[in-house]
């Protein structure tokens, strides 16, 4: 592992309700650092919590310069913290750590020694018993088929470049598909086997069969980002089109019976006006987009040129 990167990289630490965990964190985490020579900082991202994880946590890493913390007034989430914490560093590195423990500090070096050898994206592939194994291989499986990244796991410690995070857009609980769309943006991804570790104490913030169901509705929604917002026009215009040779061939038919058979079929023109009303609105609106879709193009080069 270079120096570089020894001395140049954030550890993340979103925290949420782990006042438990607080002592056995911040002691394994400086035993680590001290243990490799890591010269990293660390900052724990206080998202909301209502058991005073911020105190306990501050108080255990009294004397450690290298550990900050910093706080949410309400609960946000881990995309959030993510970003919170991203704000608040310049180091080159970020290394997305969770506050539980299920994961060794022994892992950080074996992260950055891979982005040392020129990867943007290292993402580790939990190895160990999983309450949550079914659900994740359903979630893990679809994704690699929709987007074709080259990794097992999206939602596990990972370790990245932070200026990739200049450049993307992450939503609510999109921290999960931050792999997804940097992969969509050319940024080079690989994986390592982590252990997985029993919770000590506490429960998982992230589990419920509501968060199924949004999780794949948000695979749904970066797929349709990814796909079609630098194309608008390639699914409303097709659509629009579509409707409108459908409403012509409807009118052809109206014709032809009222012409051989002499029947007059009212609905038959409703529909016509109907199909041929919506496919022109639909291609208009892709053209609108389109328009949108420039300018947002044009700002975000704007922005390039203009980040440091």
């Amino acid at each position: 592992m270079s120096e570089g990167l020894r001395r140049d990289f954030c550890l993340v630490v979103p925290a949420y309700n782990e006042a438990p965990m607080a002592e056995d964190l911040v002691r394994e985490l400086r035993e680590a650092f001290e243990r490799h020579g890591l010269e990293g900082e660390v900052l724990v991202v206080d998202d909301g919590s209502t058991d005073g994880t911020a105190e306990k946590i501050e108080a255990a890493a009294e004397g450690w310069d290298a550990l900050r913390v910093l706080r949410h007034r309400m609960n946000l989430g881990k995309t959030e913290a993510l970003l919170t914490a991203a704000r608040s560093t310049r180091r080159t590195a970020l290394v997305l750590f969770d506050a539980d423990l299920q994961h060794s500090p022994d892992e950080i070096p074996r992260f950055l020694d891979r982005m040392d050898e020129g990867w943007d994206i290292v993402c580790g592939r939990k190895i160990g018993p999983y309450d949550k194994q079914a659900v994740s291989s359903v979630y893990n499986r679809l994704s690699r088929r929709i987007f074709r990244v080259p990794v097992t796991d999206l939602n596990s410690m990972k370790a990245f470049r932070r200026e990739i995070l200049d450049h993307l857009h992450l939503r609510h609980d999109w921290h999960r598909f931050f792999v997804v769309l940097a992969h969509a943006r050319g940024h080079s991804v690989t994986e390592i086997d982590i252990e997985l570790l029993p919770r000590r104490a506490g429960e998982s913030k992230y589990s419920g069969p509501w968060r199924v169901v949004v999780g794949v509705m948000d695979l749904f929604s970066v797929w349709f980002l990814l796909i079609f917002s630098r194309k608008p026009l390639l699914l409303f215009g097709t659509l629009g089109i579509l409707l409108i040779l459908a409403g012509m061939g409807v009118g052809a038919l109206a014709i032809w019976l009222r012409v051989v058979h002499g029947m007059g079929f009212r609905p038959l023109l409703t529909l016509v006006l109907l199909l041929e009303t919506v496919g022109v609105t639909l291609f208009g609106f892709g053209l609108l987009a389109e328009m949108v879709a420039q300018v947002r193009q044009e700002l975000e080069e704007i922005r390039r040129r203009l980040s440091p």
